[in-house]
């Protein structure tokens, strides 16, 4: 089959779905169309083929600190794996019963924080630290740097844990391709997609830039198509940006402020931005989308996680995602 041509969503074509979410960042949708959200506050929320909800989870706080579920991936028993990107950080298991353990609070001697993504494949996990300090705004950096590059990718699996990649100028969503030799991760700040090559240990080595970004444009989160091609939501300017395999960009969906998005800029310039002036923009419709995830019985639905919502958006694809793996649990 040929490839389809550079599709484009128009707003009138994007519904919504669940209600009364809480910082909706990461979605996951299952073959029999179940989708969890991350939910601050509690955990993580199940919305049900027939649109019925359920909290999991009633957690607003980690050793007195705000807990801010953020990446969220489902274990082959039906838990989740859960990244918490406030100040206590770490990887954590929550239970369908609503429990909360830790599973990774440090690595190499040192206490994780910022906790912001995990990515299930096979028998391993990824997930990334946005940096090192605190608040997480010291790494927020203007367009062509200089760019405070400690963010880092860690590695779980039977060998333990252990960082696989670190100089990352605000690490966050990793995906890996259909044929399994290569890990995506996103460097929000530094505007760019960073690939790495996987050998057989879990190293990744072979560092180059994917994409590159310009002003307006802040990657957050990302998945595959059956083609090939990367979708990448960006927080800010509300765009849903495909590139595909050849590095060519192009936009399926804009909803942004002009106004805003040179606000923004011009903290950065400053280094005046704080975390609160990018968890909500001003916009039409979307609010400040920042992941993307493939569903439906064809993977041809695609959801909208966002930073600023009370709900999912969601629109019909021309193309079909990549199946997660968790799809055929």
């Amino acid at each position: 089959m040929a490839p389809i041509a550079d599709p484009t969503i128009d707003l009138a074509e994007i519904a919504t779905a669940g209600h009364d979410l809480a910082r909706p960042e990461c979605v996951l949708a299952t073959k029999r169309g179940d989708l969890f959200v991350a939910h601050a506050g509690v955990g993580v929320t199940h919305i049900a083929p027939d649109g019925r909800q359920a909290a999991i989870g009633n957690h607003h706080d980690v050793d007195g600190q705000p807990f801010i579920p953020n990446g969220i991936a489902l274990a082959p028993d039906g838990s989740f794996w859960v990244t918490n990107m406030g100040e206590g950080g770490g990887l954590w298991r929550l239970d369908r019963d609503g429990a909360l353990t830790p599973l990774v609070r440090e690595v190499d001697g040192k206490k994780l924080t910022a906790t912001n993504f995990v990515l299930r494949d096979g028998e391993r996990l990824w997930f990334t630290i946005t940096t090192r300090h605190w608040p997480i705004s010291e790494a927020f950096s203007p367009l062509g740097g200089p760019y405070l590059s400690d963010g880092y990718i860690v590695l779980f699996d039977q060998g333990g844990t252990r960082i696989v990649a670190d100089g990352l100028a605000f690490a966050n969503e990793v995906r890996i391709d259909a044929a399994g030799t290569s890990l995506y991760a996103v460097e929000t700040y530094a505007r760019r997609i960073i690939r790495f090559r996987i050998d057989a240990d879990g190293s990744l080595t072979h560092r180059e830039t994917f994409a590159e970004f310009g002003l307006g444009t802040f990657p957050d989160g990302m998945a595959f198509d059956a083609e090939g091609a990367l979708w990448v939501a960006s927080i800010i300017s509300n765009r849903v940006i495909r590139i595909t395999p050849d590095g060519r960009q192009h936009v399926v969906i804009e909803d942004s402020d002009p106004a805003f998005m040179e606000m923004i800029e011009q903290r950065l310039r400053e280094r005046s931005l704080q975390r609160a002036d990018v968890q909500k923009s001003p916009a039409k419709l979307l609010q400040n989308i920042a992941s993307i995830t493939f569903g439906g019985p064809d993977l041809r639905t695609a959801y909208l996680g966002s930073l600023g919502g009370d709900k999912l958006f969601t629109f019909r694809s021309p193309i079909a995602g990549v199946a997660p793996a968790h799809w055929d649990d």
